[in-house]
């Protein structure tokens, strides 16, 4: 299919102006295929061609201005429109669309638990084409009026208010002009929770099978969304844009949300129907903040173009931490907000900072805002939703605040709303308002920040002298920074204990010579760089602060600080510097003191996933799994008693860990049978599937036992997270049977047959176990075969599923990282695989470096 070219857009954009869309769509025909009827009133500004973009199963007529066009003109996805003339004009379309399985277009999803089935858009970048005609780009806005014809139990929810017709079908309120990316559609038999609030309907919506679950949440969700609007009508000038707020829970959802104007689509996992920590509700509390700033940073005010999309993800990601952190402040009153456990920028220094540095350290990593040249087309566009255009360029939003002040940079912000208002806006004017706003350098700052690639190191070093002390800190990188230094005592009386001795703000400059700073006194125990981690870089220890941090980490007062201190280790491992058995060792006696859960998870989700399953060779695996499971029952045993709030986040986090990584099925199958852990808590649907996968992974019993269990189980939850269970756990027998039969289906190009995009990922999750090496040998040569001919079948949401779950991660060797390169040498892999493939190889040569780094001490 061709992509759209940034220079045909710009032509596009010169020649033509689009005023409103009328959109009709037929959702009776069956499971396989709609009808999409549309009218595109447009001007062309001066006589020339043009083209629409179109991607149905059959075009059956279109006409311009009376004129039929022949369908079969359609050229893959464009209709060329030729001999415009200058002055109004109308082109109507008339098609037969075919539903996704794959989250992509118009998704349609039927639910096992009660048969019921659902549909909703995902039209982001060039999707649009699967639903309507469109003058595709983000430029382009236009009003929409949209009509859809339903079955008769069902519910439609779109950008705007929606009702039905005497004859039954439904129509939407027309909105104001947006982009056609952002256009919404959910439709189905929703159980919804309504409400209203300063004078706006506001909704939430999900399935039926789900409805219990939701109903139990209702309350914090629209709290946390009440609170969230409220702060934000206290920061911006300009009111919500829109004339309703719903917010839809959506099956096999592809992303976390998206930021359609009016109706935000989730995936429904964060309708929780098992248990879970604060710190996971708060990430959906985040989401939440997240996607309702896009309502201003991105529906109201557009990128012009695709090279701008950190426009959107960083400022949101940006103020979804931020302003949960302070929606508790005035806004809707009534029940006080909710205490997460965990600061939310503890939370994003623990969860997101890493994805950032870790994406700015690849082959493919990019600029926050790249040069035009560097996006030329929507598929390379695409390539640029990663750490860097969400957790990077948040981190330098939020140095940017620090330095101009929030006062000026919220100034700032409001210019630039009130002169692009429903209209599109590009880097350069988002510079330009807050230049206005402030006498510091933004645009300079620009330059250094969002034009640049690459983590920048700091590097302390300390030297004493009879009653003083000194600081040099030797930068590598390109780029200034104001940092905090935090300085750290150790307690006489408990040495083990740290007691803040001073925080100074230290000026790095972008390049030159290490800077010094001398100080009375002797040397303290520990110095911290980025100390309240405001700055976006790797810091190092001298060799008594990392001593001390090694011997007393959890008796820093702050969690940030501590939350600083953990990722510094973890990049020192990642780079070779650390032994990961350090890291080992330091959760092991620190994770049982940490009262932030936050840090917990995150550090054990690193010290499961890379640090056992990569970084160590196979032969040292089992120890770091029994140094994980002792830590898991140092956890539970805290945690005794009743409990709730954190102490439960905790329990449950204790228990997740033992599972996943015991080595034997005793204990774990113990749980299983009777349905709870000793002390609690009860096995909920979760915690039965994640037991049956290892057990399943171990190979606890014979296959055909196995199955059956598999099966029992699988009818005790008919749910599709059930369903996904199933295929995760079939996928994790180590029987050749059961892995030829995941593998089949997994790299199947047969629609009728191939899995949906949460069963793909379910079975692709379940099948690569670092147990199973042998068994799965054979299958490293025929991923590399198999997956570019699936990328290209299947698009591509499946394309980066592919890549990034069915990847053979357990095996760090050269042989692999030589199949993958003769993989993207001579399979000519799509754009998206390519992404994904690039990445995983650079992982795989840092896993293979940690280990040679290791084994060379």
């Amino acid at each position: 299919m061709p992509v759209l070219q940034r220079p045909e857009a710009e032509a596009r954009a010169r020649r033509i102006h689009v005023d409103r869309y009328e959109i009709a769509l037929d959702l009776t025909h069956g499971d396989e295929e709609f009808t999409s009827r549309t009218v595109i009133h447009f001007t062309a500004v001066e006589p020339g061609d043009t083209f629409v973009e179109i991607r149905p199963v059959t075009l059956h007529t279109a006409t311009l201005d009376g004129r039929p066009l022949d369908p079969a003109a359609l050229d893959d996805n464009r209709l060329s429109l030729t001999g415009l003339t200058a002055g109004p004009h109308e082109l109507r379309l008339d098609a037969t669309m075919r539903y996704s399985r794959t989250g992509e277009g118009m998704h349609r999803f039927t639910d096992p638990a009660d048969g019921e089935s659902y549909v909703y858009t995902q039209l982001f970048m060039d999707d649009i084409q699967r639903v309507f005609g469109a003058f595709d780009q983000p430029d382009l806005k236009a009003a929409f009026d949209l009509t859809v014809t339903a079955p008769p139990t069902w519910t439609v929810l779109a950008n705007g208010r929606t009702g039905q017709l005497p004859d039954g079908t439904w129509k939407a309120a027309t909105t104001p002009r947006i982009s056609t990316y952002l256009v919404a559609v959910a439709a189905g038999p929703w159980h919804s929770v309504r409400t209203e609030h300063a004078g706006l309907p506001f909704g939430i919506h999900c399935r039926r099978s789900l409805a219990p679950h939701l109903d139990t949440d209702a309350e914090e969700i629209l709290d946390i969304t009440r609170r969230c609007y409220d702060r934000y009508h206290q920061i911006f000038e300009e009111p919500y844009p829109f004339d309703s707020y719903d917010q839809a829970f959506v099956p096999e959802f592809n992303a976390g949300a998206m930021e359609n104007p009016g109706l935000v689509t989730f995936r429904d996992d964060f309708v929780f129907r098992s248990a879970v920590t604060d710190t996971e509700r708060q990430t959906r509390g985040v989401v939440i903040a997240h996607e309702m700033a896009h309502m201003w940073f991105g529906d109201l005010v557009t990128l012009r173009w695709w090279d701008d999309i950190w426009l959107n993800e960083s400022f949101a990601e940006y103020m979804g931490y931020q302003v949960l952190s302070e929606a508790g402040r005035g806004g809707s009153g009534g029940t006080p907000p909710r205490k997460w456990g965990t600061d939310t920028w503890t939370d994003f220094a623990v969860a997101r900072k890493g994805w950032g540095y870790d994406a700015d350290q690849r082959p493919s990593t990019h600029p926050v805002a790249p040069a035009p040249h560097d996006v030329p087309d929507t598929a390379s566009a695409l390539l640029n939703f990663d750490g860097i255009s969400y957790a990077k360029g948040a981190s330098a939003l939020r140095q940017l605040v620090a330095w101009m002040g929030e006062k000026d940079f919220l100034t700032g912000i409001n210019d630039h709303f009130a002169r692009h208002r429903f209209g599109n806006a590009t880097l350069a004017d988002f510079l330009d308002s807050l230049a206005r706003a402030t006498d510091r350098d933004v645009h300079t700052w620009a330059e250094r920040w969002l034009r640049t690639t690459g983590v920048d190191t700091l590097t302390p070093a300390v030297t004493e002298e009879p009653g003083t002390w000194h600081l040099d800190i030797t930068h590598t990188g390109n780029r200034p920074h104001r940092i905090a230094v935090g300085t750290y005592d150790a307690d006489p009386h408990h040495p083990d204990r740290l007691t803040p001795r001073d925080r100074f703000d230290v000026d790095i400059p972008a390049d030159g010579d290490p800077t010094r700073h001398t100080f009375p006194r002797v040397a303290p125990a520990l110095v911290l760089l980025n100390d309240g981690d405001l700055a976006y870089a790797k810091v190092r220890f001298d060799p008594a602060s990392w001593r001390t941090a090694a011997r007393s980490l959890s008796a820093l007062p702050d969690p940030l600080t501590r939350a600083v201190v953990w990722n510094a280790a973890r990049d020192l491992v990642r780079d070779g510097q650390l032994p990961p058995t350090a890291y080992l060792d330091a959760a092991r006696d620190h994770l049982p003191h940490e009262t932030d859960l936050a840090i917990v998870q995150g550090v054990l989700a690193f010290a499961r996933t890379q640090i056992a399953d990569r970084y160590l060779t196979p032969a040292d695996r089992h120890t770091a799994l029994t140094t994980l499971t002792a830590l898991g029952r140092d956890l539970l045993r805290r945690t005794e008693g009743p409990g709730h709030g954190p102490a439960a986040g905790l329990r449950l986090t204790a228990v997740r860990t033992l599972i996943d990584s015991a080595t034997t099925p005793e204990g774990i199958q113990g749980w299983l049978d009777d349905g709870s852990v000793p002390g609690g808590p009860a096995l909920d649907h979760e915690l039965r599937w994640r037991i049956l996968g290892r057990l399943a992974t171990l190979g606890a019993a014979p296959t055909d036992a196995l199955h059956a269990a598999i099966d029992a189980e699988l009818a005790r939850d008919q749910s599709a997270t059930g369903r996904e269970g199933a295929a995760r756990c079939r996928a994790a027998l180590p029987d050749p049977a059961a892995k030829q039969a995941a593998w089949e289906a997994l790299f199947t190009t047969d629609e009728d047959t191939a899995p949906s995009n949460y069963l793909f990922t379910a079975t692709a999750n379940g099948f690569w176990a670092p147990e199973q090496q042998d068994l799965l040998r054979p299958y490293v040569t025929r991923y590399f075969t198999d997956v570019p001919a699936l990328a290209a079948h299947r698009g591509p949401a499946l394309a980066r599923a592919a890549g990034r779950n069915a990847f053979p991660t357990p095996f760090i060797e050269d042989t692999t990282l030589r199949l993958g390169e003769t993989c993207l040498a001579e399979s000519d892999p799509t754009p998206a695989l390519r992404r994904t493939l690039v990445d995983q190889l650079d992982d795989l040569r840092r896993a293979l470096h940690v280990r040679t780094a290791d084994a060379a001490r």
